[in-house]
C-alpha cells in the first residue's frame, strides 16, 4: 500500500486533516490503535473553533463542517450526533465547608456570554460521537482507514524520501509506504518512540493534574441556585448550558452537559493537591475533595458514572511539549505538540488553528524549500501559543481564591480571544491563536503575569487587591471594545463577543 500521507490517530483533527488532504488530491491512509466509538475528552468548543470550522469547510469542500459550527444548524442537520448547548463561560467560587452563597451583585459568580441565542451558540462535543462521525465521513471521502492497528517499526529512505511503515493489524504485519507521516495521536508517545522527539514539562508555569469521568442523572446547578433563593433573574443564559467552572481550594472543576443527559465532569488539582492525594485512587480522591464542598456534594449525590468510561480517570501532570514538532517527512498536530490545561477551553480551537496552518503547507503549489521554511514557522507558532495559554492559565490558578482578582485575570483571556475573533471577522487570519504573536497583546498578558506572580496574596488587604485589579483594568483598556471589567455589570456579561 502506497500513500502520500499516513495520518496516525483518528480524533477530530486527524480525520479533518485526512479529508482535506484527500480533497487536495493526495492519497491518505489513517490508522487508529483503538476502535470507534471510543471515549475521549476535550469537549468544549468556542467561537474561534466555530469560525475556523466554517473556513475549513469552504477551503477544502467539506460542507458538513459548517453544519457543526453552530448549535442550531447542528441540531437541524445531525441531531443524532450528540453535542451540548454551550452559551458561554460560567464561574462560581466555592468555599470549603460552606454551602454556596452569593449576593445581588454576584460577587462570587461570573457569566460571560459568547452568543446571543441558542441557535448561534457554541457546542460541547461528545467526542465518542463526533469523532466517529468524522471517521465515517473520511471513509466516504476516500481516506483508507485502518482501526485496531499499531505501528511496529518504520524507516525512511533518504534517497527516495519515502517511509516504510510496518503495521500490526489483526495479528498480521502489513507494509505501508508513504511520503509524510502526520502524528495526530494527541499524545507524545508515538513521536518519542518513532520520531526521536522528547516530551518535557520544563518551562511551564502551570502545574496541574486531572481526575475526570462522565456522569448520568446529574442535577442542574441552576435548580440548586434557585432553591437557595439566589438571584438568577439577570443571568445572560442558563449556566448549565455553558462551560461551567467551580473554583475550589484544590484547583477547579469543569461541568459540560450534553443533550443525552450525560455530563462530563473533571477536577483539576494544583501542585499541592496532587501531592496531598497522591496515595489515593481516582475515585477516593474525587470523593474526598467533593465532600468538603456541600453544594457540590449535593449536586453529585445521586449521579451515576456513565457506562463509558465506567470509571474515574486520574492523570499525572498535564503540562507537556515535544522538543521538536517536525522533521524529514513528519510533522505533529497541535495536541500532540503539547498541552497546558483545559481552564479556558482552548483545546479544540488551538488544534483547529494548527490544522488550518498545516494544511496550507501542503498546498500542491508549495515547493519543498518553501515548505521547510513554513514548517519552521509552524513550530514557532505552536510554541508561542502554548506559552501564552500557559501564562493565562497560570495567573488564573494563582488568583482563584480571590474571586474579584480572578475575574480580572480571566478577562485577559477574553481580551485575547475577542481580538482574534474580530480580526477573523474583518477578513484576516491571525498568524497565531489568541493573538499570541501580537506584541501589544502579549505584553499585556506578560505584564499581568509578572504582576500576579510577584504578589503575596495572603498579606494583601481588600483595598490592595482592588488596586491590583485596577492595574489590569487600565492595562486592557486599549483592547477592551466590549466593556469587560465594568463594575456596573456585576459580573454578568450579556454581550455577544462575535457578530455572527
Amino acid at each position: 500500500m502506497k500513500f502520500d500521507f499516513l495520518v496516525v490517530g483518528s480524533g477530530f483533527s486527524g480525520s479533518i486533516s485526512a479529508m482535506a488532504l484527500t480533497n487536495m488530491g493526495y492519497s491518505v491512509c489513517m490508522i487508529e490503535k483503538g476502535q470507534h466509538p471510543r471515549f475521549a475528552i476535550g469537549e468544549s468548543s468556542t467561537p474561534i473553533a466555530d469560525m475556523i470550522l466554517r473556513d475549513l469547510a469552504d477551503d477544502y469542500d467539506l460542507p458538513f463542517l459548517k453544519k457543526l459550527s453552530r448549535y442550531g444548524v447542528w441540531q437541524k442537520n445531525y441531531p443524532d450526533v450528540i453535542c451540548g448547548l454551550k452559551r458561554g463561560f460560567s464561574y462560581y467560587h466555592q468555599k470549603k465547608g460552606e454551602s454556596f452563597s452569593s449576593d445581588d451583585n454576584h460577587s462570587r459568580e461570573l457569566l460571560v456570554a459568547a452568543s446571543e441565542n441558542d441557535q448561534n451558540s457554541d457546542t460541547n462535543w461528545l467526542r465518542s460521537n463526533i469523532d466517529h462521525f468524522l471517521v465515517k465521513k473520511a471513509i466516504d471521502k476516500g481516506v483508507i482507514y485502518l482501526d485496531q492497528t499499531e505501528v511496529q517499526k518504520l524507516s525512511r529512505d533518504p534517497k527516495n524520501e519515502k517511509w516504510t511503515v510496518f503495521l500490526k493489524r489483526a495479528q498480521r504485519i502489513e507494509e505501508v509506504k508513504c511520503s509524510w507521516i502526520i502524528d495526530a495521536t494527541g499524545s507524545p508517545q508515538f513521536a518519542t518512540k518513532f520520531l526521536n522527539a522528547q516530551s518535557t514539562s520544563e518551562g511551564f508555569k502551570t502545574n496541574s493534574a486531572a481526575i475526570y469521568t462522565h456522569f448520568e442523572k446529574m442535577d442542574h446547578w441552576l435548580d440548586n441556585l434557585k432553591l437557595k433563593g439566589l438571584k438568577t433573574s439577570d443571568y445572560p443564559y442558563n449556566p448549565d448550558y455553558s462551560a461551567l467552572h467551580h473554583l475550589i481550594e484544590e484547583g477547579w472543576i469543569w461541568m459540560l452537559r450534553f443533550n443525552n443527559n450525560r455530563l462530563s465532569a473533571g477536577m483539576l488539582l494544583d501542585e499541592s493537591a496532587q501531592k496531598k492525594y497522591s496515595d489515593k485512587n481516582p475515585e477516593e480522591s474525587w470523593k474526598a475533595i467533593i465532600q468538603q464542598y456541600p453544594s457540590l456534594q449535593n449536586l453529585f449525590d445521586d449521579a451515576e458514572i456513565a457506562k463509558s468510561p465506567n470509571q474515574f480517570i486520574k492523570t499525572g501532570r498535564l503540562q507537556r511539549k515535544l522538543n521538536k514538532l517536525h522533521g524529514n517527512g513528519w510533522v505533529v498536530l497541535p495536541h500532540t505538540a503539547g498541552f497546558v490545561d483545559p481552564l479556558h477551553s482552548t483545546g479544540i480551537a488551538y488544534t483547529l488553528s494548527g490544522v488550518e496552518v498545516l494544511l496550507k503547507l501542503f498546498d500542491p503549489s508549495t515547493n519543498n524549500i518553501e515548505r521547510n521554511k513554513l514548517l519552521i514557522r509552524y513550530e514557532d507558532k505552536l510554541y508561542n501559543e502554548l506559552s501564552i495559554i500557559d501564562l493565562l492559565v497560570s495567573i488564573s490558578y494563582k488568583s482563584r481564591e480571590y474571586f474579584d482578582l480572578f475575574t480580572g485575570c480571566t478577562m485577559l483571556y477574553f481580551i485575547a480571544s475577542i481580538r482574534y475573533e474580530q480580526k477573523r471577522l474583518a477578513g484576516e487570519t491571525p498568524d497565531t491563536f489568541l493573538c499570541a504573536g501580537h506584541p501589544e497583546i502579549r505584553k499585556v498578558i506578560e505584564d499581568s503575569f509578572d504582576q500576579i506572580q510577584n504578589l503575596n496574596l495572603n498579606t494583601l488587604s481588600e483595598s490592595q487587591i482592588n488596586q491590583e485589579i485596577e492595574k489590569i483594568r487600565k492595562r486592557i483598556e486599549p483592547f477592551n471594545t466590549v466593556g469587560l471589567m465594568n463594575p456596573e455589570l456585576n459580573n454578568m456579561y450579556q454581550h455577544t463577543a462575535v457578530e455572527l
